[in-house]
């Protein structure tokens, strides 16, 4: 690749060199200033507020990065498309709200000296989850799931203060490193078959009139298998309620929305580009008979919105439980991907948009509790309605949404996701989800009734939420409630970004 080449694809990986900047000025500072960590933070903050605008410059714009030197094709590396940008807007966005999280959180203020490594781990991760959203070869592919997962297993385990922190860290570890490994093993038998790891390529080869069906299926799977283990899909799901649990609530919510929105920005590109053949005059994708893609995500999907709910009736903890919870959104969203088409991408583009807003907005309140009593045990909600009436209520607005109840923003997530479901004549799978839905709101309910309808002993004491942190609720919740009602910004964009993409 010549130097002009190479600088014509540095320009569309703005964000992602930001955030190389960035941590290292973070590794620099946490040397030079061992004592007061704010710098570091702050640093932190703007990098990723800097990456932010790059990524929303770039939004409607369209190339290729990286694409090979002797001009055989160009296709790179690395594709900037709206899509992919969207998902590294919710990346960041997520980035920014926990990085807020992060500094109001006691669990990682009493880490004291170690918050610089904490913040630069962040950025690692977070410099994965952009690459995996931009990749269109499998190389890269890779090389993004394992940047973010080497430092999501460091953070996962962070606390040290804990037996189930070290106990989350080495599970994560050990799922990952099998997952890894099937995902490689699949990689290495479609670059046998095709001569290529390219994306683009690999869909001009599945166009061909002789193809080897049973080791491309079998290949197909495994890499489905790296993939389901990052969104958290059954049966991939099992480390998920353990590292939830063990992990700092920051981290929990971290990895519950900006890692899961990474890996469905990779999914929906390989199936897009390395497996639809064409779209029909419906918006509808066409792909290549050698894997029939659209059963086993309709069967995955639903077990997945089944475990991930039934498996939450019993819990106890509410990290536990909203665990759960993120399992069985997975299998809603994934549902938006088993249609099949451009309607179904924008249903899940918008879904995850809101679903950012209120998990993060649960896990923080969580936090909030975790600090005060030092417990994540339901009862630790006991007459919280009474304690902080403020704090009470923002959760309520954030779990009703997460059931997916009008007038809030979950209600939009999951309408757009039945009527793609509806108007794709998947009318059997759109009753299991609704019936999900209404099995999900016997735990969420729960919760509040444990807020509002447990009457407070007679010392019971009130408590008061920081400024900031009311303002930091107020903002998620109005934004909760607002797109509830005010959704078509988000709507038109979504379509905007589908529409440039080709889908």
């Amino acid at each position: 690749m010549d130097f002009i080449s190479l600088f014509a694809s540095l320009k569309f990986i703005k964000p992602e060199i930001t955030i190389s900047i960035t941590l290292l000025l973070v590794v620099i500072f946490d040397i030079i200033f061992n004592e007061n960590k704010k710098i570091v933070w702050l640093i932190t903050l703007f990098g990723v507020f800097i990456a932010l605008i790059f990524t929303s410059l770039n939004l409607l714009v369209e190339g290729y990065a990286f694409s090979p030197v002797d001009g055989s094709h160009n296709f790179g590396l690395l594709t900037l498309d709206s899509f992919g940008s969207f998902f590294k807007v919710i990346v960041l966005v997520s980035t920014l709200l926990i990085l807020y999280f992060s500094n109001n959180s006691n669990e990682i203020i009493n880490t004291g000296k170690r918050q610089g490594e904490y913040y630069a781990l962040m950025l690692g991760m977070l410099l994965g989850m952009l690459f995996m959203t931009s990749a269109s070869d499998l190389i890269m592919v890779y090389l993004s799931m394992e940047l973010l997962s080497l430092s999501s297993y460091v953070l996962a385990g962070f606390l040290k203060l804990r037996d189930r922190d070290s106990e989350a860290s080495l599970k994560y570890l050990l799922y990952g490193a099998v997952s890894s490994a099937f995902m490689l093993f699949g990689i290495s038998l479609i670059y046998g078959l095709t001569g290529t790891t390219n994306l683009y390529l690999i869909n001009l080869y599945l166009q061909a009139p002789q193809i080897n069906y049973i080791p491309f299926a079998l290949a197909s799977i495994m890499i489905f298998a790296g993939i389901g283990f990052k969104i958290s899909s059954a049966p991939f799901h099992f480390w998920t309620p353990d590292v939830y649990e063990g992990a700092p609530v920051a981290i929990t919510a971290f990895l519950s929305v900006a890692s899961k929105a990474a890996g469905f920005a990779l999914f929906i590109r390989l199936l897009k580009t390395g497996f639809v053949l064409r779209s029909n005059e419906q918006g509808m994708w066409i792909l290549s008979d050698i894997f029939d893609w659209h059963s086993l995500l309709i069967f995955v999907s639903i077990l997945t919105m089944t475990l991930g709910n039934f498996s939450a009736l019993w819990q106890n903890n509410l990290k536990r439980m909203l665990a759960y919870s993120s399992i069985a959104h997975a299998g809603y969203m994934l549902l938006g991907v088993a249609v099949l088409s451009s309607q179904g991408v924008v249903a899940v583009l918008i879904y995850f948009f809101f679903y950012m807003l209120m998990n993060i907005g649960a896990f923080f309140v969580v936090s909030i509790i975790a600090d005060k009593y030092n417990s994540e045990d339901i009862h630790g909600y006991d007459s919280l309605g009474y304690k902080n009436p403020w704090l009470a209520a923002a959760f309520s607005i954030f779990l009703i949404s997460l059931t997916g109840l009008p007038p809030t923003a979950g209600f939009i997530g999951k309408l757009y996701i039945f009527i793609a479901l509806v108007d794709s004549n998947m009318i059997a799978v759109a009753v299991i989800a609704l019936l999900n839905t209404v099995v999900s709101l016997y735990y969420y309910i729960r919760v509040m009734k444990h807020m509002y309808l447990v009457k407070p002993a007679e010392n019971t004491e009130t408590f008061s939420t920081s400024p900031s942190n009311l303002v930091y609720l107020i903002l998620l919740s109005a934004s909760v409630l607002l797109l509830g009602i005010y959704f078509s910004p988000v709507v038109n964009l979504a379509k905007q970004c589908v529409g440039i993409l080709g889908l």
